[in-house]
């Protein structure tokens, strides 16, 4: 009797012990799920494969841009959907983009997210929809508008500015933030992706709203150009959070704010400290930490590390990497202008660092061409990536 009670207690502690390493697996996988290893891929990789394309070799183009994303394993593809008030989808509201036929408002023969989110989904890629939300065109040449752009019949209107570096939304005009609020709802309500992003376009012209500020003065005298334009930003970021949560709670709303940290209030108005102490504004910010370890003014750590340490909320960190800097010389980095040349290891260091942060959630590189365009590999892409495989896998 004695051996059987001394047995039944050494299956129940090696099942205990199995449970636990188990459980501790189990765990270790969620962990694993729940970071996010992202790459943008933008509309500069729209003109380089698609257009003057048969859809069979833009379909091929984009199924080889997916095996390469999940080759290295990321999980994650920012996706710009609308660069130009337009759409890479079938979309009610803007027209087809100019990138992907050349022609504004041209039927491309396809629903390009709604492929990307497909042929994602059999290589466990989630999608997030990247919108530019201001900008209508790089140059102010209003005859390339066509007719089926909002902007085309917002033109007269103080919806729509035309300045010399190109055509934008007002950020300032009730119509403009109508037209965010219907194009996130679109995409939120349409497609099966993971989160809506937006990058640092927020006031790119610093003329576009002077009458709207001038004419709100007249009831609010004390308030400054500058604290108007940080609550025009934030009322505008806050409700489309909330158009985002109000469909579905899972959905994630992150933003990609300037990595400087003053040129968001100085230039953009967005109004980050914000973001990151109140609630309801972002799920995740990703700074676009665009600098090396040894960049004069704004080196990595130091700037990383702020960026984590602004966050008061629930909201998670993404830091975006610049991986279009590995093997260049860095013109904004003063005495650490060759750090990018002279080393093969920056980005998994980079990487290794934001793991240890505790607000972290994943890491971003910017963009695909950078790591797998042959025509732009220098002699430290491939090492750079092969060193950062290793950060991957822990």
């Amino acid at each position: 009797m004695k051996k059987i009670f001394v047995f039944i207690l050494i299956l129940l502690v090696f099942l205990l012990g199995v449970a636990s390493v188990s459980s501790s697996k189990r765990e270790e996988q969620v962990i694993k799920e729940e970071e996010i290893r992202g790459v943008y891929i933008s509309y500069l990789e729209y003109l380089t494969y698609f257009q003057g394309n048969a859809l069979t070799i833009n379909k091929s183009y984009i199924n080889k841009m997916l095996d390469n994303i999940a080759s290295l394993n990321f999980n994650t593809i920012f996706l710009q959907v609308s660069p130009f008030s337009d759409a890479i989808y079938n979309s009610k509201v803007f027209p087809y983009s100019i990138t992907l036929t050349g022609v504004e408002g041209k039927n491309p023969g396809m629903d390009y997210l709604d492929y990307f989110i497909r042929e994602g989904k059999k290589r466990n890629l989630k999608i997030h929809a990247w919108i530019n939300p201001y900008r209508i065109s790089s140059d102010n040449d209003t005859s390339k508008i066509a007719k089926s752009n909002p902007a085309y019949s917002l033109l007269n209107t103080d919806a729509v500015r035309v300045s010399n570096s190109g055509i934008y939304y007002n950020p300032a005009s009730p119509k403009a933030i109508d037209l965010i609020i219907k194009q996130v709802y679109e995409l939120i309500s349409n497609y099966d992706i993971a989160g809506i992003h937006f990058d640092d376009y927020f006031y790119v012209d610093q003329d576009i709203d002077k009458d709207n500020y001038l004419k709100y003065m007249e009831k609010n005298p004390n308030i400054t150009l500058s604290d108007y334009r940080l609550n025009v930003v934030n009322t505008m970021i806050k409700s489309v959070y909330k158009v985002i949560k109000d469909y579905n709670s899972n959905l994630i709303f992150s933003i990609a704010p300037d990595g400087n940290l003053e040129n968001n209030y100085t230039y953009h108005f967005a109004d980050v400290k914000t973001w990151l102490s109140i609630d309801n504004y972002v799920d995740i910010i990703m700074p676009q930490v665009y600098y090396g370890f040894e960049n004069q003014y704004k080196p990595f750590l130091e700037t990383v590390t702020n960026w984590n340490t602004l966050i008061k909320n629930k909201t998670k960190i993404i830091p975006v990497l610049a991986f279009y800097k590995v093997g260049s010389f860095d013109s904004q980095a003063g005495t650490g202008s060759q750090e990018w040349m002279v080393n093969n290891n920056i980005i998994e260091r980079q990487i290794n660092y934001i793991k240890t942060l505790n607000n972290y959630k994943g890491f971003a590189l910017f963009r695909y061409d950078f790591l797998f365009n042959e025509t732009l590999e220098n002699s430290k892409t491939k090492d750079e990536i092969n060193n950062m495989k290793l950060s991957m896998q822990k």
